[in-house]
């Protein structure tokens, strides 16, 4: 399937599920262009099999928001399972076809495939049950021996959210003070009900940490269980950075923030490297309208601003709107190679990779050899390792007419090299 039948697939399987299938078509085109961003020539084929009239700029715009698709579901498919929508398998299939026609675009290159194979992997992930069934056809079947409709899934409970905060690796601080949030919050919303007087609990959060920490895996979570908890009418996750709430000119830029508000209000709305916003006019002109929105939309909407420690500390204490509405701050701290190493071996289980421990041995004497400072992207170098990985395993067996399963699933401590960092 390439790449415009792919995304044909995808539209369909939105209007299916009941969400926009102009968005879904969006998600997909980054998805398709952050795959194959590293092939030669891909941004000519993307823009081709995506309608044409766009330039490679628009390429690479598109790969850059695409990333976090890489190891995280889209806003979509988040939404679609968080809901326990029937239709969530589906639309993960469809995007994970999306990927794998990415990876078909340009030149033919092994960094391309595993991009593809993690992406796939992660959509994937996020709605573990089989697609629905094809009803059975039989022919002159009375009504009342067809197959009934598969009742819809629950949407996941706070408990289960819960458990899969506590699956993470690491983290045993952040992990505490989620249990800890969703404890006092359970009780507020219980005095509420029982007509008691209730403290008025910000529930906006700074997270602070260094790349590939985690970070916006929990605030996914965080959305899920406040929508458990009926905080929140829809429990979505909206992230951006400064690029998608700023404009090229002022007046715009209220516009833009206010249409990326309402894309997240029922949800949370996560706004990476938010410092980013100060310093300029512009910037200035989207926290203005962020404080406002934040004020009109208090009871069905969640900002989460994340970033590097110290310049988000700065950030906050110079806006008095925001310093006034960001009371509960988290710390992600790096994680250990022992946890780095975990984190490898769960993401390649997820993609269907086998790994021995000489795989990881060898893992390890990679991140023996990186200088960890502020920049070094954790789990995202993991996952950057492990993409490399399925490239070379997929180049090593290129040559293989008929490759067993056990071929197919095994990654060699051959196939890890050291990788160079990507911007997040």
């Amino acid at each position: 399937m390439n790449l415009r039948d792919a995304l044909k697939a995808l539209e369909d399987a939105a209007t299916a599920a009941g969400v926009d299938p102009g968005e879904a078509r969006v998600e997909g085109e980054r998805l398709a262009a952050t795959v194959a961003e590293p092939a030669k020539g891909a941004y000519v084929d993307w823009v081709e099999l995506t309608g044409g009239g766009r330039s490679a700029e628009d390429f690479m715009a598109a790969a850059s928001k695409g990333r976090r698709y890489r190891s995280a579901p889209t806003p979509t498919m988040s939404a679609l399972a968080l809901a326990g929508s029937a239709h969530a398998a589906a639309y993960a299939k469809a995007l994970a076809d999306v990927a794998l026609a990415g990876s078909e675009l340009g030149e033919v290159n092994p960094r391309a495939v595993g991009n593809a194979a993690t992406a796939a992997s992660a959509q994937l992930m996020e709605a573990p049950l089989a697609s629905p069934r094809e009803p059975v056809q039989q022919a002159a079947a009375p009504p009342a021996e067809q197959p009934e409709a598969e009742p819809e899934p629950e949407p996941k409970t706070v408990e289960e959210l819960l458990a899969e905060l506590d699956a993470l690796v690491g983290l045993t601080e952040v992990k505490a003070e989620i249990h800890r949030q969703a404890a006092v919050l359970r009780v507020e919303g219980l005095r509420a009900e029982a007509g008691l007087k209730a403290p008025t609990i910000t529930r906006h959060m700074i997270f602070n940490g260094n790349p590939g920490t985690g970070k916006t895996t929990v605030a996914r979570l965080v959305a899920g269980i406040y929508r458990a908890l009926g905080l929140l009418s829809k429990g979505q996750l909206v992230e951006v950075d400064r690029s998608e709430l700023v404009a090229g000119y002022l007046g715009q830029t209220a516009m833009k923030t206010a249409e990326v508000v309402k894309s997240a209000e029922g949800g949370v709305l996560f706004i990476d490297e938010a410092y980013a916003l100060a310093g300029d006019q512009y910037g200035t002109e989207a926290i203005d309208t962020l404080v406002k929105e934040m004020e009109d939309k208090r009871d069905d909407l969640v900002v989460i601003v994340a970033g590097y420690p110290l310049p988000m500390a700065v950030f906050i204490a110079q806006n008095p709107g925001l310093e006034s509405r960001f009371r509960t701050t988290i710390d992600f701290a790096d994680y250990t190679d022992d946890e780095l190493a975990e984190i490898f071996r769960v993401m390649a289980a997820a993609a269907e990779y086998d790994v021995a421990e000489t795989v990881v041995d060898r893992l390890r004497e990679i991140l023996g050899t990186v200088t960890r400072g502020p920049t070094f992207g954790n789990a995202r170098y993991v996952r950057n390792l492990l993409e490399a990985a399925i490239g070379a395993h997929a180049w090593r067996l290129r040559d293989v007419g008929s490759p067993t399963v056990e071929q197919l699933r095994t990654i060699l401590a051959e196939d890890l090299a050291p990788v160079a960092e990507e911007p997040s």
